[in-house]
């Protein structure tokens, strides 16, 4: 096993589970510190929601040992030999090489956030947020960081949530984003809310703006942040751009990727041509069951699904990962943001007809103490009515209704048959017709009106 977060140590447990240790032996390559945490808890942990690192930790290096899995922390495989079947792996404290042989192997490398490519990218104060490590940094450097200012780079999920952390801890934070509203992954009118609500939080929002230049002072510390026509005074830079598929070690060996440079699998998660090498994680490409393209999506939860699959399979049985709708979902302060499916520029992309609507509605009865407003946008296609994406934003109780669209999208359902969905109802939790379903109704008649 290469890697060894989620992907890699559920497919190592797995594994455990089916075969014995005199029947398969495990080893597992880790270049940092820890094991199996959720690295999607880090923005809540700089924040101060979650008290301590150890709460993120599903898993330790000793619990796995105690497993019969041979983890090796602190060591980074640094060539795949496949011929010989065989990876060349370097110890990260001493230098120290070793070749070590293996009849199976899986490949869960996770992906890297984005550095751009412009002057003091790599000064001190400028921090990447993707594993516990690159989060005990940063709350390192905000330990001894005298000033109360801060930049975010990037407004997708990490930059959103690293933002209201950062905000939590008492700091001035200004978000410069090179797109026209945060959160790219809704579509500009559902941003737009994410925006004022931000905005509300006393976060300056800065769109259309691309960094060009990490300006450092007289010490070497970053001092500001700048694009084309301004300067934003910084005493830490925090990176929330993204991240890109980890597979240096993949292309170096001659391994398939995709469009996003992520490992091509088949449903086993065996790589593409090569039949003792399976791939998952944040390093590989899924299909997108409603555009039937592949896509890259980073998130824990495909993770853990890929680690279990692969495990299985490695360990002598069967199991398929089928793909992906595009689920997610996040908050600012109380206000909750979720997607799943295509957006509208997704649509256009893979040429999909379709008609859009967009509805109001409260996550209770509006006579019921404590409703509260909740949008929700619903994408269905021309003609056939097939739902094809649903964008909610709105406060407690909003962020979770995105299930529903998730499963109805899985499902292949059309606006017209979520309509006749039984879902529960009580005024406490949801008006007569849930918001879901007032979309579902608003895209039907929009469907059946263009015919």
């Amino acid at each position: 096993m290469i890697g060894g977060d989620a992907a890699g140590m559920s497919a190592a447990s797995q594994a455990r589970r089916l075969r014995k240790p005199d029947e398969l032996e495990i080893v597992a390559f880790e270049r940092g510190h820890f094991t199996s945490y959720s690295a999607c808890g880090i923005p809540y942990w700089v924040g101060g929601d979650v008290p301590g690192r150890g709460e993120l930790i599903a898993r330790t290096p000793e619990e796995h040992r105690a497993r019969d899995i041979d983890l090796r922390l602190r060591t980074e495989v640094v060539e795949l030999d496949l011929d010989g079947q065989r990876v060349r792996a370097r110890d990260v404290d001493s230098g120290a090489e070793s070749w070590t042989s293996y009849d199976k192997l899986v490949i869960a490398t996770g992906a890297r956030p984005i550095r751009p490519d412009i002057p003091g990218m790599d000064a001190p104060g400028v921090h990447g947020v993707q594993t516990l490590g690159d989060g005990q940094a940063l709350l390192d450097t905000l330990a001894r960081t005298r000033g109360r200012r801060a930049v975010v780079v990037g407004a997708g999920y990490i930059g959103v949530e690293m933002a209201e952390a950062l905000i939590n801890r008492g700091y001035e934070v200004t978000v410069v984003n090179r797109g026209s509203e945060p959160m790219s992954t809704l579509d500009p009118d559902m941003g737009r809310m994410v925006h004022e609500a931000m905005e509300g939080l006393g976060i300056t929002m800065v769109d259309d703006a691309e960094v060009t230049e990490v300006l450092t002072g007289d010490d070497g510390r970053v001092r500001a942040v700048a694009t084309k026509d301004r300067e934003f005074p910084a005493d830490v830079v925090v990176l929330g751009i993204g991240v890109r598929p980890e597979t240096t070690l993949a292309r170096a060996a001659g391994l398939p990727l995709g469009t996003h440079d992520g490992l091509l699998t088949d449903r086993s998660m065996r790589v593409r041509g090569h039949e003792n090498i399976w791939a998952g994680g944040d390093c590989v490409e899924v299909l997108d069951l409603v555009s039937g393209q592949e896509r890259h999506i980073p998130l824990g939860t495909h993770a853990n699904k890929h680690g279990q699959v692969i495990g299985t399979n490695a360990g002598g049985g069967y199991a398929t990962f089928p793909g992906v709708v595009g689920t997610a979902v996040s908050k600012v302060c109380d206000l909750e943001i979720a997607r799943t499916g295509l957006r509208e520029k997704d649509a256009h992309r893979v040429g999909l007809r379709f008609e859009a609507v967009t509805i109001e509605s409260t996550s209770r009865a509006g006579y019921y103490p404590n409703a509260s407003p909740m949008t929700v946008k619903m994408l269905a296609e021309h003609r056939t009515g097939r739902l094809l994406g649903v964008q909610i934003v709105g406060r407690e109780g909003a962020g979770k209704r995105v299930d529903i669209a998730a499963v109805a999208l899985t499902a292949g359902m059309t606006a017209e048959q979520m309509t006749a969905l039984d879902l529960g109802y009580a005024p406490p939790f949801s008006p007569v017709w849930d918001p879901v379903l007032v979309a579902a109704r608003k895209a039907a008649a929009k469907v059946i009106g263009s015919l």
